[in-house]
């Protein structure tokens, strides 16, 4: 059975400059443009969506400024997972100077939804997502020399965004010497258990609120525009390991079975079972403290709360593992004893330390 995290609060998009840029160029590229746009979701980023119906079907518009969330990514990637045989959102028209793009619509229900609602069909669900990530895998062998590293500048920057984020700046820890060096510790050791896996092409963001439940060619794939070269172990960890909703240890080993026979299946050096599961948990500890950072600083950066509910949930998957870890265990017993009792203690506050 899974357990449900926080529920996602969007941030407001009302009426402002790039809406009326984006209706204007609208009018040039459909036969009815709309009046008006729905949003359709908010995004841990700088990009916006909107739902329109042009008098013959739904569309989705991505709202991307350009300095600040460029759409080449978005449209070079979706190239090449279309050409692998998955279904992403089709591009009908680009704007790409101004950073608007218009896209077919994938329907309303994510994955989240969709369990949240019938958590009966996790199986069903869960297989189809991951044969699609092994897919992705095996196929996206061909463009890892075009990606983006996942190096170890970028898992050390991504593990400083707990530190950093969420224990200096939003519960205003005041840290050791002692806790400074532990950490140091636990950022090592992670970030040379993530290199030692086999690179493959890592969605980055392979979890329940971006994956689609579509009647045809389940899932559908969304926010893959930050796909990088990296571990084999990650995207598997960001769906089975979600932060925003948990599932049994018995379902999860279940599926990562799952997953290792598809990935053996397609020839992908995935090793044998408990050599994978072990450095899946590694990975995931990676994952986590990095999101409880974002987490943080969506809040005291950009201004979205919608997060913070989700910091504890995602903790616990790190605490939970390092107990099998011994290297590690100092890590959970600091996250346990000193970071997860301070977080309902905190006020929002944007731009305050607690």
């Amino acid at each position: 059975m899974a357990q449900l995290m926080s529920t996602f609060n969007a941030p407001p998009t009302g009426p402002d400059t790039r809406q009326t840029a984006a209706l204007a160029w609208l009018a040039e590229v459909l036969p009815a443009p709309p009046e008006a746009l729905q949003p359709a979701s908010g995004d841990a980023s700088f990009r916006r969506y909107f739902r329109l119906h042009d008098g013959a079907r739904w569309l989705v518009l991505m709202d991307a400024p350009p300095a600040l969330e460029p759409v080449g990514p978005f449209l070079r990637v979706a190239g090449w997972l279309r050409d692998c045989g998955l279904h992403v959102p089709a591009v009908v028209a680009a704007n790409v100077d101004d950073g608007f793009l218009l896209l077919e619509d994938l329907g309303q229900t994510s994955y989240f939804a969709a369990l949240a609602a019938q958590p009966g069909r996790a199986d069903t669900l869960y297989r189809e997502a991951l044969e699609a990530l092994v897919m992705m895998q095996a196929c996206g062998r061909r463009y890892l020399q075009a990606l983006p590293a996942y190096d170890a500048a970028l898992l050390d920057r991504e593990m400083a965004l707990f530190r950093d984020w969420l224990c200096l700046h939003h519960l205003g820890l005041a840290l050791s010497g002692a806790e400074e060096a532990m950490l140091a510790r636990a950022f090592t050791a992670l970030r040379e258990a993530a290199l030692a896996q086999p690179q493959v092409f890592v969605h980055r963001d392979y979890h329940s609120r971006n994956l689609m439940v579509c009647a045809e060619g389940n899932p559908g794939i969304l926010d893959f525009q930050d796909a990088v070269a990296g571990p084999l172990a990650y995207d598997a960890v960001s769906l089975l390991k979600d932060c925003y909703l948990r599932w049994s240890p018995a379902d999860r080993a279940r599926w990562i079975g799952v997953y290792h026979t598809a990935a053996a299946r397609r020839g992908l050096p995935i090793g044998d079972l408990a050599a994978f599961t072990d450095a899946f948990d590694l990975m995931g500890i990676q994952r986590h403290l990095k999101a409880a950072g974002i987490f943080a600083r969506l809040w005291h950066r950009d201004g979205k709360p919608g997060y913070l509910g989700d910091i504890p949930a995602t903790l616990d998957y790190v605490v939970e593992v390092t107990e099998a870890h011994p290297a590690l265990a100092p890590l959970g017993e600091f996250i346990a004893r000193r970071v997860l009792p301070a977080l309902p203690a905190v006020v929002a506050v944007p731009g305050g330390g607690g």
